[in-house]
């Protein structure tokens, strides 16, 4: 299933404390540990924020 790059970057920038940007590319391990550790006290979304910016559209073939 295809996925959207910038329905994910939505996700992380607004709920990516929690998680959603995890749970939405189907990587429900990491959304969890994301939602317990507030998204790794916010670095976590940093980077991934940046690494989802420079990855192709759609990223998952």
């Amino acid at each position: 299933m295809l996925k959207n790059k910038w329905v994910s970057i939505l996700l992380c920038i607004f709920l990516g404390v929690f998680g959603a940007h995890k749970f939405y590319e189907g990587r429900i391990l990491l959304g969890l540990l994301y939602l317990l550790t507030g998204g790794f006290a916010c670095f976590g979304v940093i980077i991934d924020l940046i690494v989802l910016i420079f990855k192709p559209n759609p990223y998952y073939p």
